[in-house]
């Protein structure tokens, strides 16, 4: 596992969205970019198909938010998906600790903050990246479905980055699912508003699944995602 690392944006870095930076700085955090890219890549090369689960990192184990992830994670684990999440606290320790004690796998991509997230207790594998940007990259590309709980404006970035990408036929029609209607009531309300006024397409709809059944979800990752991309459970036990 890897050791917490006390990462800080360097000067060059931290003005690196203000404006133009001479050519050499522009280098360096290009390869900065690279390094870290090569890094999580090795680091997540055979966690296998993963569903990831994002979430806010402020709903404790109290909450009926926390429990409904961590009874998904473990249902996700079950059908033999690695769980693969932010790697903090929230509703990504509630789902890795379902898939963790389920017997699945669990994985975690943790971002270096200024006030650092540390990865939960529930994580046989994590990477620490310094980039939101990297961090996304890993967290789709290793997924054939995605679980969006409540969250704040991070869960809202996660979930319009796949969105996005599976619109524009960047990444494949993988299965997306809003958990939680009352939560994401607002939400949808303003994507049927888009629809309405012709910004975004009726069709872009049917890429969401919004529902509040554990049982929802898992049937339709099931027949969205193992089904249609033909994949067969896999075993994590000689890995933890």
């Amino acid at each position: 596992m890897e050791k917490p690392r006390q990462y800080r944006l360097s000067r060059s870095e931290s003005l690196f969205v203000r404006g133009p930076l001479t050519r050499l700085k522009n280098l360096v955090f290009i390869f900065k970019v690279l390094y870290n890219f090569i890094r999580a890549f090795q680091k997540m090369h055979f966690i296998g198909p993963c569903v990831t689960i994002f979430g806010s990192a402020r709903f404790g184990p109290e909450t009926a938010h926390y429990k409904n992830a961590e009874r998904i994670g473990a249902e996700i684990a079950k059908l033999g998906f690695t769980v693969m999440t932010g790697g903090g606290p929230g509703i990504m320790e509630a789902a890795n600790k379902g898939a963790y004690e389920a017997g699945g796998y669990s994985v975690g991509t943790n971002i270096v903050l200024q006030v650092e997230q540390k990865p939960n207790p529930y994580l046989h594998k994590w990477i620490y990246i310094p980039y939101f940007f990297v961090r996304k990259v890993i967290l789709i590309k290793y997924s054939y479905g995605f679980v969006v709980m409540p969250g704040g404006m991070g869960t809202l970035d996660e979930l319009f980055e796949a969105l996005t990408l599976i619109q524009n036929k960047i990444i494949n029609n993988f299965p997306i699912v809003i958990f939680d209607s009352v939560y994401h009531k607002e939400l949808c309300h303003h994507i049927q508003r888009m629809i309405y006024n012709e910004s975004i397409s009726p069709q872009d709809m049917k890429l969401l699944f919004v529902t509040d059944s554990v049982e929802e979800v898992i049937e339709h990752i099931k027949k969205n995602a193992i089904k249609k991309f033909g994949l067969k459970k896999q075993e994590y036990k000689a890995k933890q």
